[in-house]
């Protein structure tokens, strides 16, 4: 109970205007750890349990890159599920003003995860999609958006469990951003551990001359020279 106290205090400590600022200028932000050192450390000892997971999926043999990943089940992980609950409530008004700009009659997204799932629900999408991604040394992630079905939610996060330089080298958490009728621009993010990046699922709003247009934004990770990286995702839509 006190390290869920502890992840609830970390993220209400965290500049969320910056955070939003951040999403707005540049297409993502990153915070400082959001969870401890023992939470990354109890978070990969999950990950050799089959049973806190529905799914695996071997990354080369449908050439999505060189690693893996499994999806957890439900239930989720307390700590996992209480990220998820938090984060949503935190970013759903900033997912509101997102679909809004892109479509003004969008509807509005429930203000807690709870109403959330139960639209995604109504869609057919009932598996839980929070992950966890491994790589050795060479393994890398193709550039790609975690889409699932009809439901989107504007936003996911991933956090780094981790030490950069010390448990693993190279494997930097990449983004590309495609604009229209402009290059693509591309930018590369090392976390440390228990640190996050939030960024965009698919699509977000970009200010121009004559109203808002789409950037399409695409996520992937570059290969690992040496060690052993994890991740946690958190999407925050159910699959089908």
């Amino acid at each position: 109970m006190r390290e869920r106290s502890d992840l609830r205090g970390r993220l209400e400590r965290l500049d969320w205007q910056r955070i939003e600022q951040s999403l707005e200028k540049r297409g993502y932000a990153t915070t400082p750890p959001i969870l401890d050192t023992g939470q990354c450390a109890e978070l990969i000892a999950l990950y050799p349990h089959r049973e806190r997971f529905r799914k695996k999926v071997e990354m080369a043999r449908l050439r999505f890159g060189v690693g893996e990943y499994k999806y957890f089940a439900d239930p989720l992980p307390p700590l996992v599920q209480q990220l998820r609950t938090l984060c949503y409530a935190r970013l759903a008004p900033l997912g509101n003003r997102w679909r809004r700009a892109l479509k003004p009659d969008a509807a509005a997204l429930p203000p807690e995860l709870d109403g959330y799932l139960r639209y995604c629900a109504e869609l057919g999408q009932t598996k839980p999609t929070p992950l966890m991604l491994r790589y050795e040394a060479g393994g890398y992630n193709c550039m790609h958006q975690d889409i699932y079905g009809e439901a989107i939610f504007p936003l996911q996060i991933t956090v780094a469990l981790s030490r950069p330089g010390t448990d693993y080298s190279g494997g930097e958490f990449l983004l590309l951003e495609d604009r229209p009728r402009a290059q693509a621009r591309c930018s590369a993010v090392t976390l440390e551990r228990g640190a996050a990046v939030i960024f965009p699922s698919s699509f977000r709003p970009i200010q121009g001359a004559r109203g808002f247009y789409r950037a399409r934004m695409r996520h992937g990770v570059s290969p690992l020279h040496s060690g052993l990286r994890y991740t946690l995702g958190i999407i925050f839509h159910n699959a089908a």
